[in-house]
């Protein structure tokens, strides 16, 4: 498959393609998630599906993303979470030292500023992206240069990790959904799903909805309100239900659509493994 990403070779995002996919599978790089989710919908250069970041275990929802999903029609097909590890890495032959730059996006210098508070002589400098950084200093031979990006960018642009695992908070993971343009079929095993459901504006409508769910057993793992565009004060929301059986979770749908405006399921699968 030929799968599209935010970002650039080497990224967090495609480390999370090479975890959920495999390693035999490309990518297909993109400036940013509207261009993601739109190549994935209309199947450009011959991009099969995605994979896109939704939210992070420290920073939260990534907000413009659930719109983008919902508005897009496109179909979640699985998840992954995946721990953010941030790696210093240098040309061959160069130590601590000798750095008087590090290069990278400015979560990941956040993310890295205890480690980096211990060298008030070197610069930082704000980029794009991580995996851009490294390929940078490889590309551009920038010696006194480290970057800050994931192994996979230290393997992919021969660079040398002179400290690993900068990062401070060692609890920081990412979850990613695979997306594609067509649905495809829940598996047996299926203990999750993602849908949109849009109540009416009087008083315990969501509440009714919600205790219908949890009448069914079912944990309401994420439950996200949005604003909806041109009806003032009304809402929709995004919803991740985790469930035993497809069974539970069917039944929770029969109850609760006629308490709903409008529903939609995204996707129905399996709920996704941490990977480091």
């Amino acid at each position: 498959m030929h799968i599209a990403i935010q970002g650039f070779e080497g990224s967090f995002h495609q480390i999370a393609v090479q975890k959920y996919f495999g390693k035999q599978h490309t990518i297909e790089a993109c400036a940013s998630f509207p261009e993601l989710v739109r190549k994935v919908k209309n199947g450009e250069a011959g991009v099969d599906g995605g994979m896109m970041a939704i939210e992070n275990s420290i920073a939260g929802s990534i907000l413009p993303n659930y719109s983008l999903l919902k508005n897009s029609g496109l179909h979640i097909m699985g998840e992954l979470y995946l721990q953010i590890n941030q790696q210093l890495m240098v040309l061959p032959g160069q130590a601590i030292e000798d750095i008087r730059e590090v290069h990278s996006h400015p979560m990941a210098l956040l993310q890295c500023m205890d480690f980096l508070a211990q060298y008030p002589q070197i610069k930082l400098v704000e980029t794009e992206d991580t995996a851009l950084s490294a390929k940078h200093v490889r590309q551009k031979k920038l010696k006194a240069t480290a970057a800050i990006a994931g192994q996979l960018a230290a393997e992919l642009f021969e660079l040398d990790i002179i400290a690993p695992n900068i990062h401070t908070a060692k609890n920081n993971y990412t979850r990613f959904l695979a997306i594609s343009r067509n649905g495809v079929e829940a598996p047996a095993d299926a203990n999750k799903s993602s849908v949109y459901f849009q109540t009416s504006n009087e008083r315990g409508s969501l509440a009714k909805v919600l205790t219908k769910i949890a009448a069914e057993g079912i944990n309401l793992s994420k439950i996200q309100s949005f604003p909806i565009p041109a009806r003032e004060w009304h809402y929709y929301f995004h919803a991740d239900m985790e469930f035993d059986t497809l069974a539970h979770f069917q039944q929770a749908l029969k109850k609760i659509t006629p308490l709903t405006e409008h529903l939609t399921v995204l996707g129905i699968y399996k709920k996704g493994k941490t990977h480091n």
